[in-house]
């Protein structure tokens, strides 16, 4: 017979697992196929400016550059800014060079003196786009599109009631471990994000290609500092003005998987968990905070982020507890089995996933992580 301890440790841990599988199937069951209700325009181009933050990025600026080049997007409509922050290895002389060999596309150099983080050198950039510049991008140097993926990331702007749209992410390129992980990761949330934006709005954006409605970006006074992401904070905070904020299934661009890959993800989910504490009070304190499908889906990935983590946690301690206090085999076999499922590579990936979360709220209480070593 279960001991009081092992009842409620049964109990949270079983309500970890079983509410975000709940949430996940009826989102792909209910929301996935639904049409997207937009005026989407495969002919609408309009001007847009494409900001790449770098530091140290000499291995893969060139690159990146390339990969930009040959979006199927007409140039004359394209302009490219580099916001440097301090590298130490030659990136803007790179950035320079590249420039004058490639004189059709309009290559704008932005140097920052001292290294103070990506959203005060995105914020920078911003006050350097052109006027007539209605889109601006933000993705990394590290990631890679297809060549039409600014051509199709911009068709859902033809509706006006769309603020923001982001890619789905495939990683790839595998430096080390853990790709498989990646993948089953990646896959997860790229049908969850997808399904969350077919119904309103996904409060969850990927740097590697993030869009938006610059006068959008403008009125809430560019992106909120307080903390390290460039997406998913401001494009919540677009999706709380009533504007639908969106990732999208058909266009998917690559991301290489580091060898610190973990580190990578706690970093990420310390941005994220941020995000969750405080972008709905901005929107609010700025006056722009409106009722939405938005608000429903907000609340449940905010407790799926910042509550049902702990779950677990709690949940082992009391088995844990049980067998202490109690002497229970029980709660030791139940502790046993739930290691021996990590065996199973959905089960560990989700392991993984509810790590970086705690850790990253451990490591939120001394640092927010806003300028990382690379």
């Amino acid at each position: 017979m279960l001991n009081v301890l092992e009842v409620f440790g049964l109990t949270l841990a079983l309500a970890h697992f079983t509410v975000p599988l709940a949430y996940y199937a009826y989102a792909k069951l209910k929301w996935l196929k639904r049409p997207w209700n937009l005026s989407i325009d495969e002919n609408y181009k309009p001007k847009v400016t494409i900001i790449i933050p770098t530091y140290n990025e000499s291995k893969l600026i060139e690159k990146k550059l390339d990969n930009i080049y040959e979006q199927d997007y007409p140039k004359e409509l394209m302009e490219i800014i580099v916001v440097d922050s301090a590298s130490t290895d030659g990136t803007p002389r790179l950035v320079e060079e590249w420039a004058r060999e490639h004189p059709e596309v309009s290559v704008r150099l932005l140097e920052e003196p001292i290294r103070r983080g990506m959203n005060p050198a995105l914020n920078f950039a911003l006050k350097h786009v052109p006027g007539d510049t209605e889109i601006v991008v933000f993705t990394d140097a590290d990631s890679f599109w297809p060549s039409r993926a600014l051509k199709e990331i911009v068709k859902y702007f033809a509706d006006p009631v769309v603020g923001a749209v982001t890619a789905s992410i495939l990683p790839g390129g595998s430096e080390g471990g853990g790709e498989i992980e990646e993948r089953v990761y990646r896959g997860y949330y790229n049908i969850l994000r997808v399904s969350e934006s077919k119904l309103h709005s996904t409060p969850v954006h990927n740097g590697a290609l993030v869009a938006y409605r610059l006068e959008l970006i403008q009125r809430i006074g560019g992106i909120p500092e307080f903390t390290g992401n460039n997406d998913s904070t401001p494009a919540s905070i677009i999706a709380f003005m009533g504007y639908r904020a969106l990732q999208v299934d058909d266009v998917i661009v690559w991301e290489p998987i580091i060898k610190n890959q973990f580190r990578r993800r706690v970093r990420r989910a310390q941005h994220l968990l941020l995000s969750f504490l405080k972008a709905k009070q901005y929107a609010r304190n700025l006056g722009v905070h409106a009722k939405s499908l938005f608000n429903c889906i907000w609340r449940v990935e905010w407790y799926l982020h910042v509550v049902n983590p702990w779950l677990l946690v709690l949940g082992l301690l009391l088995l844990m507890g049980g067998f202490v206090v109690y002497g229970s085999l029980i709660a030791l076999a139940l502790i046993g089995v739930g290691l021996a499922l990590t065996a199973l590579r959905d089960y560990r990936t989700w392991i993984l996933t509810q790590t970086a979360l705690i850790v990253a709220a451990v490591r939120n209480i001394w640092t927010k992580d806003i300028i990382w070593s690379k």
